[in-house]
């Protein structure tokens, strides 16, 4: 049985789309680094921030600096996104993290791929930046041959780096993405 929508997002993404939102976002997790893949699509972030806005989270999603022009810096700030790497001054793990500490409620969302295009090397900021904060990463994820958006679990980044990638790697294995040959699994070499 399909649940009830809270939210118009939440309507427009299941009735209108026909996506179906996962009601399991862990509600006990005040602060959260929620990755968000996979991420072939500017599809991907329209999607994903409906369903955000239906789990009813406090949030901020980190955004390349080179979407923040005028006018879309514009619709970045509407869209709840803050600038990330690249930002003259500024260290994205040391500002998540000072977020974070400010923060009780909060959870930061990214892509951690980095890009549309396909890579095997996935940025490991994400888990500097809840290493750090001490809080857990939470993965999430859009898979297109289910139309469903869930979280797949949910990880305490004080184990070994190389262990978590591959915990997200055995999360993600099974996810369509909207352009399936832009998405690779992360390779530890």
């Amino acid at each position: 049985m399909k649940k009830t929508t809270k939210t118009i997002s939440g309507f427009v993404l299941e009735y209108i789309l026909g996506w179906e939102i996962k009601d399991n976002f862990p509600n006990y997790i005040n602060s959260s680094i929620v990755i968000f893949a996979p991420h072939t699509s500017y599809f991907d972030a329209l999607y994903g921030k409906l369903a955000i806005n239906e789990y009813g989270i406090n949030h901020i999603f980190l955004s390349k600096k080179e979407l923040f022009y005028f006018p879309m810096n514009l619709l970045m700030k509407w869209y709840g996104s803050i600038p990330i790497r690249g930002v003259k001054g500024e260290n994205a793990i040391i500002k998540v993290t000072k977020i974070l500490k400010e923060n009780k409620f909060m959870h930061i969302i990214l892509s951690p791929e980095g890009k549309l295009a396909k890579t095997n090397k996935w940025d490991k900021g994400f888990y500097y930046m809840a290493s750090r904060a001490n809080v857990p990463i939470i993965v999430a994820c859009i898979d297109y041959k289910t139309k469903v958006i869930e979280i797949k679990g949910i990880i305490n980044p004080q184990e070994n780096i190389d262990l978590v990638m591959q915990q997200i790697n055995n999360m993600y294995k099974n996810v369509t993405a909207k352009h399936p040959e832009n998405f690779q699994l992360h390779e530890n070499k």
